[in-house]
Protein backbone atom coordinates (compact mmCIF):
# COMPACT_ATOMS: atom_id res chain seq x y z
CA UNK A 1 0.00 0.00 0.00
CA UNK A 2 1.21 3.57 -0.72
CA UNK A 3 -0.25 6.64 0.62
CA UNK A 4 0.46 9.83 -1.19
CA UNK A 5 -0.45 13.59 -1.04
CA UNK A 6 0.35 16.70 -3.51
CA UNK A 7 2.23 13.96 -5.95
CA UNK A 8 4.64 12.26 -3.18
CA UNK A 9 4.75 8.94 -1.42
CA UNK A 10 4.63 9.77 2.23
CA UNK A 11 4.41 6.11 3.36
CA UNK A 12 4.48 2.43 1.77
CA UNK A 13 4.30 -0.91 3.09
CA UNK A 14 2.89 -4.64 2.09
CA UNK A 15 2.12 -4.93 5.98
CA UNK A 16 -0.94 -2.18 6.58
CA UNK A 17 -3.44 -3.30 9.10
CA UNK A 18 -7.03 -2.25 8.54
CA UNK A 19 -9.32 -1.21 10.86
CA UNK A 20 -12.52 0.45 10.28
CA UNK A 21 -12.12 0.76 6.30
CA UNK A 22 -8.43 2.72 7.28
CA UNK A 23 -5.33 1.47 6.37
CA UNK A 24 -2.81 1.67 9.30
CA UNK A 25 1.01 1.79 8.25
CA UNK A 26 3.87 0.73 10.40
CA UNK A 27 5.99 3.72 11.65
CA UNK A 28 8.86 2.32 9.89
CA UNK A 29 7.13 3.15 6.38
CA UNK A 30 6.23 6.33 6.66
CA UNK A 31 9.24 9.35 5.14
CA UNK A 32 9.21 11.02 8.46
CA UNK A 33 10.43 14.00 6.59
CA UNK A 34 6.85 14.70 5.12
CA UNK A 35 5.84 14.25 8.71
CA UNK A 36 5.21 17.19 11.33
CA UNK A 37 3.81 16.79 14.98
CA UNK A 38 0.80 18.48 15.97
CA UNK A 39 -0.58 19.10 19.32
CA UNK A 40 -4.21 18.01 17.82
CA UNK A 41 -5.76 14.67 19.66
CA UNK A 42 -9.01 13.06 19.70
CA UNK A 43 -10.44 10.06 21.82
CA UNK A 44 -11.90 6.62 20.57
CA UNK A 45 -13.66 4.54 23.29
CA UNK A 46 -12.85 1.43 21.89
CA UNK A 47 -9.55 2.49 20.81
CA UNK A 48 -7.90 5.13 23.11
CA UNK A 49 -6.56 8.47 22.92
CA UNK A 50 -4.86 9.18 19.27
CA UNK A 51 -2.35 11.37 18.70
CA UNK A 52 -2.06 13.64 15.39
CA UNK A 53 0.76 14.67 12.49
CA UNK A 54 0.68 17.47 10.10
CA UNK A 55 1.74 16.12 6.24
CA UNK A 56 3.68 19.17 4.51
CA UNK A 57 5.12 18.40 1.32
CA UNK A 58 6.90 21.14 -0.64
CA UNK A 59 5.61 23.89 1.66
CA UNK A 60 1.93 23.12 1.79
CA UNK A 61 0.50 21.92 5.36
CA UNK A 62 -1.77 19.52 5.56
CA UNK A 63 -3.24 20.17 9.07
CA UNK A 64 -3.94 16.77 11.15
CA UNK A 65 -4.28 14.20 7.92
CA UNK A 66 -2.25 11.74 9.85
CA UNK A 67 -3.39 9.80 13.08
CA UNK A 68 -1.83 7.58 15.55
CA UNK A 69 -2.39 6.27 19.33
CA UNK A 70 0.63 5.84 20.84
CA UNK A 71 -1.12 3.34 23.71
CA UNK A 72 -3.99 1.68 22.55
CA UNK A 73 -6.54 0.46 24.46
CA UNK A 74 -6.81 -3.60 24.37
CA UNK A 75 -9.49 -4.23 21.52
CA UNK A 76 -7.00 -2.46 19.54
CA UNK A 77 -3.67 -3.51 20.18
CA UNK A 78 -2.97 -4.29 16.41
CA UNK A 79 -3.02 -1.13 15.46
CA UNK A 80 -0.53 0.45 18.56
CA UNK A 81 1.47 2.74 17.47
CA UNK A 82 0.96 2.60 13.26
CA UNK A 83 -0.18 5.49 11.46
CA UNK A 84 -3.39 5.96 9.08
CA UNK A 85 -4.58 9.06 6.91
CA UNK A 86 -7.14 11.17 5.66
CA UNK A 87 -7.85 14.91 4.66
CA UNK A 88 -6.72 13.86 0.92
CA UNK A 89 -4.15 11.92 1.45
CA UNK A 90 -4.74 8.90 -1.07
CA UNK A 91 -4.04 5.27 -0.04
CA UNK A 92 -3.73 2.85 -2.93
CA UNK A 93 -2.02 -0.17 -4.06
CA UNK A 94 -0.27 0.90 -6.66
Amino acid sequence: MKASWQGQIIAESDATVIVEGNHYFPPDSIRREYFVASDHQSVCPWKGTASYYDIVVDGERNANAAWYYPATKEAAASIEGRIAFWRGVEVSDT
